[in-house]
C-alpha cells in the first residue's frame, strides 16, 4: 500500500498554478494566525536570548512590543514560502513511494526559507529591537535602522537566520510529512486537519529544540549595536562567545518558550495551512 499524504495533491486533480496560488494564500491565514496569537511567548523568548539579561530587556512588561512589524510581515513571509515549497515539491515530482520523497521536502523547504528570510529578516529585526526596547515605537525603531545603517542594517543577521531557518526546516517538514504518511497508512485513509496539526505540533517542537543555538546566534547578531564585533554576523564566533560566556545554559536560552511557541505554531499553522489550502481547491474546483 502506497502512503498517502495530505499535503501533496496530484497535478491530474489541480493545475501548478492553482497549487501555488492556494499555498501562498493558505500559508498567509495560518502565518498571520500563528504571529498574533503566540506573540507574547515569543517576546519573552527574544529577552531570555537578549545579551542585556531578561529583565534588564523588558521582562514581562510590554508583551506585545513590536507587534506591528510581526502583523505587517507575516502574511507575506509565509506566503513566500509556501508558494516556493509547492512549486518545488512539483518541479522535483517524486513519486510518493519513493525513498527521495523525504529529501524533496528538504529541498523544498529550504528553497522556500532562502525566499521567505528576504521578507521575514527586516521584519524580524525590526519587531526584536522593539521587543527589547518597549518604549520604542515600531516605526521610530524602523526609521532609526534605515538612519543609522541603511537597508543593510534591515538585513543584518539574514545568514544567520538562513542558517537557522534551513537546519529547523530540514527537520521539522520531513518529519510531519512523514508522520502524516504513517498516520494515513495505519487508518488506511488521508489525514484530516487536525491529525496534520498534531503531527506539525510534534515535528515543530522537535525541530525547535535542536535549532536553540542557531537562534541564540541570530538574536544576539539581530541586537548588536551596530560596528561591533557581535554585528558582523559571525554565526560560529557568536556561538562560542555564548558558550565562553553562559556555557551550555546561553546557547539553550529561550527553548522552553520557543518549544512551546513553534509546538502550539506547528499544531495551528500547519493544520490552518491544510484546512484553509483544501478550503480553496474545494472553491476552485467548483468555480467556473
Amino acid at each position: 500500500m502506497k502512503l498517502k499524504f495530505a499535503f501533496y495533491k496530484s497535478d491530474s486533480a489541480i493545475s501548478v498554478e492553482v497549487a501555488r496560488s492556494t499555498a501562498g494564500q493558505a500559508g498567509g491565514v495560518a502565518g498571520v494566525s500563528v504571529d498574533l496569537i503566540l506573540f507574547p511567548l515569543d517576546t519573552i523568548k527574544t529577552r531570555l536570548q537578549s545579551p542585556q539579561g531578561f529583565n534588564k530587556a523588558g521582562g514581562f512588561r510590554g508583551i506585545y512590543a513590536g507587534i506591528p512589524s510581526a502583523a505587517i510581515g507575516s502574511f507575506p513571509n509565509a506566503s513566500a514560502f509556501f508558494i516556493t515549497y509547492e512549486y518545488v515539491k512539483w518541479f522535483l515530482h517524486a513519486d510518493s513511494s519513493s525513498y527521495l520523497m523525504p529529501v524533496k521536502h528538504m529541498l523544498a523547504a529550504s528553497a522556500g526559507e532562502v525566499v521567505a528570510c528576504l521578507i521575514r529578516v527586516p521584519s524580524e529585526v525590526v519587531k526584536q529591537r522593539a521587543q527589547v526596547s518597549a518604549s520604542s515605537r515600531t516605526f521610530q525603531i524602523f526609521s532609526h535602522i534605515l538612519y543609522q545603517e541603511g537597508i543593510r542594517g534591515l538585513y543584518r543577521g539574514y545568514t544567520s537566520t538562513v542558517l537557522r531557518e534551513i537546519p529547523f526546516s530540514l527537520v521539522q517538514f520531513p518529519l510531519w510529512e512523514s508522520l502524516k504518511a504513517l498516520w494515513s497508512w495505519r487508518q488506511d485513509r488521508m489525514v484530516d486537519s487536525w491529525q496534520s496539526a498534531v503531527c506539525g505540533a510534534f515535528a515543530g517542537g522537535f525541530a525547535a529544540m535542536v535549532t536553540t543555538p542557531l537562534d541564540v546566534a541570530k538574536t544576539r547578531i539581530m541586537l548588536a549595536k551596530a560596528g561591533s564585533s557581535t554585528a558582523s554576523g559571525n554565526v560560529l564566533s557568536v556561538l562560542h562567545e555564548v558558550w565562553r560566556m553562559q556555557g551550555l545554559s546561553g546557547l539553550f536560552a529561550g527553548v522552553f518558550p520557543r518549544m512551546a511557541a513553534i509546538s502550539l505554531g506547528g499544531f495551528i499553522f500547519l493544520g490552518a495551512y491544510d484546512q484553509t489550502r483544501s478550503l480553496l481547491l474545494k472553491l476552485g474546483k467548483e468555480s467556473p
